[in-house]
């Protein structure tokens, strides 16, 4: 049997965050907050698919969004997202033997 507390909690963090667009969201936002339309065009992606990837990175409040006008701004929770960044950049230099640049395993 599973221990539940701490499991669903990380299940349904990390399942957020197990996604390349979601990814590659919060690190486009690293470098600055960014409307949808802005991050649309930095990552080369459709923006209803942009918006679609948005929904739940909200809901765990690993971003935030306030409406300026006719667009959103979004804004990364720094005090989580930021520091998990810097926790996996840590881990791959300090303890990963390809130093971050793993071999594809799928």
């Amino acid at each position: 049997m599973v221990k539940r507390g701490l499991t669903e909690t990380c299940y349904g963090f990390f399942n957020t965050l197990a996604n390349p667009t979601r990814l590659a969201i919060l690190e486009a936002l690293r470098e600055k907050d960014m409307t949808v339309g802005e991050v649309a065009k930095a990552l080369g992606q459709q923006q209803s698919m942009i918006s679609h990837n948005l929904k739940p990175l909200e809901k765990c409040r690993f971003i935030y969004s306030e409406k300026q006008g006719k667009s959103k701004l979004l804004k990364l929770n720094h005090e989580t997202v930021g520091a998990l960044f810097d926790t996996v950049d840590r881990h791959a230099q300090n303890h990963c033997p390809w130093k971050g640049n793993c071999p594809d395993s799928r």
